[in-house]
Formats: structure tokens, C-alpha cells, sequence
């Protein structure tokens, strides 16, 4: 009898267990189906008035009550693409060194500090953006830049006008400080979990540490590296206040990295607070609804990936 009220007890925990798991996991669905749900709905005036001339026009003129969101996502994709070639190099060579290289009394003032990136608040990195990168940049770096690279063709185009300071490429390499300590952590941890015996087998065979990391550890962890570089452009994609900050926040296209423009995020949260009439409202709500299926698109990409690859180790194995 004991036994038996045991196994009842231990049944209906069970079952709770299970139900309340199940009701966390639809919850998440729901609350993404209610943001995608109220995007929508407040988006559709716009939508309906400007069809895919919302999307593919460049224009922005709240007087004028027309609307293209074409520039704030070429800002955005630029911004994000920019910090992912700045971020990603750097964040394989400290996770490299960590794992690989960096003597054991460093390895953890180092790990820490990269942590401490990671908790610094998004608008502190925009005021030092602006008030310190920002100048250096205006006054060192863009200079250089222009009188180098200018001049180049094809290249030459990306790094041609006066040298503002603010602009996509200031906005690029704060993003890329701000995502770096994410890629770094996680393909610290990929890192570190290859198997010793590959890496030894590997060493065995006459194998340098750059074989090693690139030949054995590198592919071995691919999966891990997706995924953390998908983070990041995560992260980027979506960052606001520091992007605000060193932007520009200017409504136009401009093929110079060094000129002032605006990303998604930048524009919603820079001019939501004094939109007047519901075209402009809208049109902001459309704004955020594009942000939030262009994330979804790169997860779902990034996603799609990572099972490709999969498969194709489970099948060579």
C-alpha cells in the first residue's frame, strides 16, 4: 500500500511536471505570436497605403506623410555586416588564445574582462562612441582613410566625403565592441569541449597549433562558431541606444561608410515619441514589423544551417 501511494504521488508529480513545462513553452509562442499579432495590426495602415513602396523607397518625409524604410535597413544590415567583419576575427583569435595558448594565471583576468563587455549597458557604449571614437575617428582615422582609400577604385567609393566622425563605420566598430564578447564566449566554450584525444592524435602526426586549431578544433566546433556568429548579428541587429548615439540619424543612402545615416531600431526610437497622425505611427509599427521578420530571417537561417551541417557530420561519421 505504501509503494503503491508512492507511485500515484510520483505519477502526479510527473504529470504536473509535464503540464507546467508544456504551458512554458507554448507561453513563449504566444508572446512571440502576440508581438508579430500587434505588429501587424498597427503596421497595416501603412502597409496598405504604401504596398512595397514602403520596403523599396528610400524616401522619409513626416510633412509629406510618405514613407520608405529602404534607408534604415540598408543602415541596418550595413552597421550589422561591419561589426560581424571587425567582431568575428578577433573573437576566434582571443578564443583561440584562451584555449590554446593563454598561460592559466591569465586565462582568468582575461575571460573576466570579457565578461564585464558583455554586462556593460548599451548607452554607456554610445556616449563613449561619441564623445571618444567619434573624435579620434574624425580627426585621425577618417582622414587617413580618405586620402589612402579614396582614391581606390570600386573600394575607393566606400571611404570618399568629409570626415563627419559619426556615420555607418563609427556605428559598425561600437557595434562590433558590443557583440564581440558574446562570439568570444561561446567559441571559447566550443573551443574547449573538442575532444583531447583529436587534438592529441593530431599532434601526434607532426601537426602545428595552427593545424590543430584550424584542421581539427575549427571544424569539429563549426556548429558552435554558426551559432555564436548568429548571436552577435543578433545583438547588432537589433541594438538601439548606442547605434543612436554615433549614427548620424540621417535619411539618406549614401555608398561612403563615413557619411551620417540610420538604422531601424535608431529611427523607432528617435521619433516614435513625437509621431503625430497614424500614417506616421504606422509607419513605424511597419518599421519594427520589417526588424522583426529580418531577425527572424537570419535565425531561421542561421537555424536551417547549423542542421545542414549536422547532417552532414552524423553522415560522414
Amino acid at each position: 500500500m505504501v509503494l503503491s501511494a508512492r507511485l500515484r504521488r510520483e505519477a502526479r508529480a510527473e504529470s504536473v511536471f509535464r503540464v507546467a513545462t508544456l504551458t512554458s513553452a507554448l507561453l513563449v509562442l504566444a508572446l512571440l505570436a502576440g508581438v508579430l499579432l500587434t505588429l501587424i495590426h498597427g503596421s497595416w495602415p501603412a502597409l496598405k497605403t504604401f504596398k512595397w513602396s514602403f520596403v523599396t523607397g528610400e524616401r522619409w518625409n513626416p510633412v509629406a506623410d510618405i514613407y520608405g524604410a529602404l534607408t534604415p535597413l540598408y543602415g541596418t544590415v550595413a552597421t550589422s555586416i561591419i561589426a560581424l567583419l571587425i567582431a568575428v576575427p578577433i573573437s576566434f583569435g582571443i578564443a583561440v588564445f584562451l584555449t590554446e595558448i593563454c598561460p592559466r594565471w591569465l586565462r582568468g583576468p582575461i575571460s573576466t574582462g570579457i565578461e564585464l563587455l558583455a554586462s556593460v549597458p548599451s548607452i554607456v557604449y554610445g556616449i563613449w562612441g561619441l564623445f571618444v571614437l567619434a573624435p579620434i575617428l574624425q580627426h585621425s582615422v577618417q582622414p587617413w582613410l580618405i586620402v589612402h582609400l579614396g582614391p581606390l577604385p570600386v573600394v575607393g567609393r566606400l571611404f570618399q566625403g568629409p570626415p563627419y566622425g559619426i556615420g555607418l563605420l563609427t556605428a559598425g566598430l561600437v557595434l562590433a565592441i558590443m557583440i564581440l564578447p558574446f562570439i568570444t564566449s561561446v567559441m571559447r566554450e566550443v573551443f574547449r569541449m573538442a575532444p583531447l584525444s583529436l587534438k592529441e592524435a593530431a599532434y601526434g602526426l607532426g601537426a602545428t597549433q595552427w593545424n590543430v586549431v584550424w584542421d581539427v578544433v575549427l571544424p569539429w566546433s563549426r556548429t558552435g562558431v554558426i551559432g555564436g556568429i548568429m548571436l552577435g548579428l543578433g545583438r547588432a541587429l537589433g541594438e538601439t541606444m548606442a547605434v543612436t548615439f554615433v549614427i548620424g540619424n540621417a535619411h539618406r543612402i549614401s555608398a561612403s561608410l563615413l557619411a551620417p545615416s540610420t538604422t531601424i531600431s535608431a529611427a523607432v526610437a528617435n521619433e516614435f515619441a513625437e509621431a503625430v497622425g497614424d500614417l506616421y505611427t504606422s509607419a513605424l509599427f511597419a518599421l519594427g514589423l520589417l526588424l522583426f521578420v529580418l531577425t527572424f530571417a537570419v535565425i531561421a537561417g542561421a537555424r536551417l544551417l547549423m542542421m545542414r551541417l549536422e547532417r552532414g557530420t552524423v553522415q560522414r561519421a
